[in-house]
């Protein structure tokens, strides 16, 4: 095997992939180091305005039937003062949900509510397009935006708004909380992920002074910001992260609250999630394709540019995750009774880059959000088996992302799922398979194989890594195809 034409070619390729991985998990560690130098860093608080601004909440909903009036009726118990607050309900739903909402709105307004049902012709620009048109109509010197998955606390405004009492100000952001994490494993494991977005990336990018974004929902603009920044435009499928880096690069600054965390739904189904991250690593790569030229030619500092280029393009690791698992059993065979100097040397750094430095940045986002990190340690196989098993899914995203402006945006399926034991097989907008599903399928089998011949051959060093793909790809297929199972026992929708 070690003469084969190809072999220094697939070994070198092989090398240069796990490197660039690697690059991108130390950041991780980077961002790890910036969040222990800066956690302290808390922003006081300012004292309450004289005169409270008015705020505009808006709330884009499509085809929400299950969320939208605990959505709307959280919304309309925010202590805010009444003459201040106004409510729109962006509606572009295409079925049953805009009569639910026009029920609950006209409820609502005859409490005394300052709310509206605004529908639109057509869905053009999808929510940047819902945000737009509503920004349009709005009354608000600030916008607040909440998604239809969301349960904002009574006192979320009375929180975020005094920070606009500094004039750069442009974007307060909220946490997530998770009103499901315990639902399922799947559940879990999300929330992990969100976690170190939420608690790592955005504490350590922002009180660096780094650029970081609005997340969609959970958040406070002020329409200055919104204005100056050119608007919300719909030529990416993240319409949040473009808009959040354009104001910046306006010169506005942010400014982001953990401890002003959201109840929010996690997706149970896996097809839902692998639309959502379809969506979010399409977006990402979107919007680094549209604005990494304006950020790399401005006059920011270079420590701001090069985070902002890791940002925008990390998510093209899951493109690269992809070829390493098609070339890990090759360069395992090629290296076969090679030097032990070389991998002590250079597969074990570049190996603890790429995986072990991410699995350190997740434990640490469970010291950060309180859980601790010996209680979370056991969920890290199954972690890591989610993060293999999504690299056909989101490098498919990647894919579409460098080569195509906009897309249709697919939204989430949610079902007011908050509590373990509660059913959402037979509800609707479940999202079906696609093609992703065949690959991963393919791809289990492969590596089922490749581990069944390394344990023959001895190979034992290379077993667990081999069955980790094995684990993540299996698992990504089979929750995907199991409730079109359930759809063949009983009607769609029942």
């Amino acid at each position: 095997m070690k003469n084969l034409l190809g072999a220094p070619a697939v070994l070198a390729l092989y090398y240069l992939i796990l490197t660039v991985l690697a690059f991108y998990g130390v950041h991780r560690l980077v961002l790890v180091v910036l969040y222990l130098r800066t956690r302290r860093r808390r922003p006081v608080r300012p004292p309450d305005p004289a005169e409270w601004p008015r705020v505009t909440v808006q709330l884009p909903l499509y085809n929400e039937m299950y969320v939208a009036p605990r959505l709307i009726e959280a919304v309309c118990r925010l202590d805010y003062p009444p003459d201040r607050l106004e409510i729109q309900v962006l509606d572009d739903s295409t079925d049953e949900t805009a009569g639910l909402v026009a029920r609950v709105v006209a409820e609502q307004r005859a409490r005394g509510v300052d709310i509206h049902h605004l529908r639109r012709d057509d869905r053009t620009g999808f929510k940047a397009g819902a945000l737009a048109a509503g920004l349009a109509r709005a009354s608000g010197s600030l916008l607040a935006v909440f998604d239809a998955d969301f349960v904002p606390q009574p006192e979320f405004l009375r929180l975020a708004v005094p920070y606009f009492a500094d004039p750069g100000i442009g974007m307060v952001q909220g946490s997530w909380a998770h009103i499901n994490r315990g639902y399922s494993l799947l559940t879990r494991i999300q929330a992990i992920l969100l976690d170190g977005h939420f608690f790592i990336e955005h504490t350590a990018r922002n009180r660096s002074g780094c650029f970081f974004n609005f997340n969609g929902t959970a958040g406070v603009w002020r329409r200055e910001a919104i204005v100056a920044a050119g608007g919300w435009e719909h030529d990416t499928l993240t319409e949040d992260l473009d808009l959040s880096y354009r104001a910046q690069l306006a010169g506005w600054r942010f400014l982001y609250l953990p401890d002003l965390a959201v109840p929010s739904e996690l997706p149970v189904d896996i097809n839902g999630f692998k639309s959502q991250q379809y969506r979010w690593a399409k977006g990402s790569v979107q919007t680094g394709r549209k604005l990494l030229g304006r950020i790399l030619r401005s006059r920011l500092p270079l420590r701001v540019k090069l985070e902002a280029f890791v940002h925008l393009t990390n998510n093209l690791s899951y493109a690269l995750m992809l070829l390493l698992a098609l070339l890990v059993f090759p360069a395992m065979l090629l290296r076969t009774g090679g030097s032990a100097t070389l991998v002590w040397l250079v597969d074990f750094p570049l190996f603890f880059g790429a995986t072990l430095s991410v699995l350190i940045f997740y434990l640490a986002s469970q010291t950060a959000v309180g859980v601790g990190w010996k209680r979370q340690i056991r969920y890290l196989p199954t972690l890591m088996g989610l993060g293999i098993g999504l690299s056909v899914n989101n490098a498919r995203a990647v894919l579409s992302g460098l080569v195509q402006r906009g897309g249709t945006f697919h939204r989430t399926p949610k079902y007011r799922i908050e509590k373990r034991g509660e059913d959402w097989l037979g509800k609707r907008y479940r999202v079906r398979w696609n093609v992703s599903v065949v690959i991963e399928v393919i791809l289990a089998l492969y590596f089922a194989a490749c581990t069944v011949y390394a344990a023959q051959h001895r190979m034992w060093a290379s077993v667990p890594f081999l069955y980790l793909f094995v684990q993540g790809y299996a698992y990504m297929a089979a929750l995907s195809l199991l409730p079109s199972l359930d759809a063949l026992r009983r009607p769609r929708g029942e």
